[in-house]
Protein backbone atom coordinates (compact mmCIF):
# COMPACT_ATOMS: atom_id res chain seq x y z
CA UNK A 1 0.00 0.00 0.00
CA UNK A 2 0.90 3.35 -0.95
CA UNK A 3 1.39 5.78 1.86
CA UNK A 4 3.48 8.64 0.76
CA UNK A 5 5.86 10.39 -1.77
CA UNK A 6 9.42 9.83 -0.38
CA UNK A 7 11.08 12.66 -3.19
CA UNK A 8 10.56 13.73 -6.62
CA UNK A 9 13.65 13.73 -8.58
CA UNK A 10 14.66 16.62 -11.27
CA UNK A 11 17.21 15.99 -14.11
CA UNK A 12 20.39 18.58 -14.36
CA UNK A 13 23.09 18.96 -16.54
CA UNK A 14 26.51 18.14 -15.49
CA UNK A 15 28.37 21.11 -13.27
CA UNK A 16 25.18 22.86 -12.56
CA UNK A 17 25.28 21.99 -9.03
CA UNK A 18 26.66 26.13 -7.86
CA UNK A 19 23.49 27.67 -9.34
CA UNK A 20 21.05 24.60 -8.35
CA UNK A 21 22.37 24.95 -4.28
CA UNK A 22 21.88 29.09 -5.48
CA UNK A 23 18.21 28.69 -6.69
CA UNK A 24 16.84 25.89 -4.38
CA UNK A 25 18.17 26.93 -1.01
CA UNK A 26 18.46 30.48 -1.77
CA UNK A 27 15.58 31.39 -3.33
CA UNK A 28 12.94 28.99 -2.99
CA UNK A 29 14.61 28.45 0.92
CA UNK A 30 14.96 24.73 1.02
CA UNK A 31 17.66 23.25 3.44
CA UNK A 32 20.49 20.97 1.14
CA UNK A 33 20.69 17.22 2.72
CA UNK A 34 23.70 15.31 2.44
CA UNK A 35 23.56 12.85 -0.25
CA UNK A 36 25.29 9.15 0.55
CA UNK A 37 28.54 8.81 -0.38
CA UNK A 38 28.24 6.15 -2.90
CA UNK A 39 25.12 8.37 -4.40
CA UNK A 40 27.45 11.91 -4.14
CA UNK A 41 29.69 10.71 -6.37
CA UNK A 42 27.35 10.89 -9.38
CA UNK A 43 26.70 14.83 -8.68
CA UNK A 44 23.78 16.39 -8.65
CA UNK A 45 22.08 17.67 -4.47
CA UNK A 46 19.47 17.03 -2.73
CA UNK A 47 17.13 19.33 -0.87
CA UNK A 48 14.50 19.39 1.38
CA UNK A 49 12.16 21.72 3.43
CA UNK A 50 9.14 20.39 5.92
CA UNK A 51 8.40 16.64 4.42
CA UNK A 52 9.00 17.20 1.13
CA UNK A 53 12.43 16.48 -0.58
CA UNK A 54 13.49 17.44 -4.04
CA UNK A 55 16.35 15.49 -5.41
CA UNK A 56 18.54 16.76 -8.52
CA UNK A 57 20.41 14.16 -10.43
CA UNK A 58 22.89 15.02 -13.07
CA UNK A 59 21.92 13.86 -16.60
CA UNK A 60 23.88 13.95 -19.62
CA UNK A 61 24.42 11.88 -23.05
CA UNK A 62 25.40 8.63 -21.45
CA UNK A 63 22.90 8.84 -18.62
CA UNK A 64 19.92 9.43 -20.73
CA UNK A 65 20.06 13.17 -22.02
CA UNK A 66 20.44 12.34 -25.69
CA UNK A 67 23.19 13.48 -28.22
CA UNK A 68 22.87 16.90 -27.52
CA UNK A 69 23.23 16.66 -24.03
CA UNK A 70 20.23 17.53 -20.96
CA UNK A 71 17.39 18.49 -21.69
CA UNK A 72 14.49 19.27 -19.34
CA UNK A 73 10.95 18.19 -19.60
CA UNK A 74 8.87 20.46 -20.30
CA UNK A 75 5.68 19.18 -19.37
CA UNK A 76 6.70 17.15 -15.93
CA UNK A 77 6.90 18.62 -12.63
CA UNK A 78 6.11 18.62 -8.95
CA UNK A 79 3.35 20.55 -7.42
CA UNK A 80 5.10 22.22 -4.87
CA UNK A 81 2.24 23.64 -2.00
CA UNK A 82 2.85 27.67 -0.49
CA UNK A 83 1.46 29.71 1.87
CA UNK A 84 1.64 33.08 0.94
CA UNK A 85 1.64 32.37 -2.74
CA UNK A 86 1.98 36.21 -3.82
CA UNK A 87 4.96 37.27 -1.79
CA UNK A 88 6.11 33.67 -3.24
CA UNK A 89 5.45 34.40 -6.90
CA UNK A 90 7.39 38.27 -5.95
CA UNK A 91 10.02 36.46 -4.38
CA UNK A 92 10.99 34.19 -7.36
CA UNK A 93 10.40 37.33 -10.06
CA UNK A 94 12.67 39.40 -7.81
CA UNK A 95 15.13 37.22 -8.39
CA UNK A 96 14.85 36.87 -12.40
CA UNK A 97 12.29 33.67 -12.56
CA UNK A 98 9.17 33.47 -15.09
CA UNK A 99 6.26 33.78 -12.75
CA UNK A 100 3.55 32.35 -15.55
CA UNK A 101 -0.19 32.31 -13.18
CA UNK A 102 -2.64 29.86 -14.49
CA UNK A 103 -6.29 30.05 -12.98
CA UNK A 104 -7.99 26.88 -14.18
CA UNK A 105 -7.77 24.71 -11.34
CA UNK A 106 -10.42 25.40 -9.11
CA UNK A 107 -10.18 25.99 -5.63
CA UNK A 108 -6.12 27.11 -6.23
CA UNK A 109 -3.91 29.94 -7.05
CA UNK A 110 -1.12 29.00 -8.62
CA UNK A 111 1.87 29.62 -10.87
CA UNK A 112 4.18 28.00 -12.77
CA UNK A 113 7.91 29.23 -12.99
CA UNK A 114 11.53 27.05 -13.69
CA UNK A 115 14.64 26.37 -12.19
CA UNK A 116 17.67 27.20 -13.47
CA UNK A 117 18.44 23.71 -15.55
CA UNK A 118 15.03 24.37 -17.14
CA UNK A 119 12.71 22.16 -15.12
CA UNK A 120 9.07 23.28 -14.61
CA UNK A 121 7.64 23.58 -11.14
CA UNK A 122 4.20 24.57 -9.90
CA UNK A 123 3.94 26.55 -6.74
CA UNK A 124 0.15 26.16 -5.61
CA UNK A 125 -2.17 27.24 -2.84
CA UNK A 126 -5.48 26.45 -1.46
CA UNK A 127 -8.11 29.53 -1.51
CA UNK A 128 -9.71 29.26 1.69
CA UNK A 129 -13.26 27.74 1.07
CA UNK A 130 -15.81 30.85 1.64
CA UNK A 131 -19.06 29.29 2.09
Amino acid sequence: MLIAIDHVQLAAPPGSEGVLRAYYAGVLGMTEIPKPPALAARGGCWFEAGAVQLHLGIENAASGGGEGGFRPAKKAHPGLRVTGIDAFAARLAAHGAAVTWDDDLPGHRRFYSEDPAGNRLEFLEPVPDRS
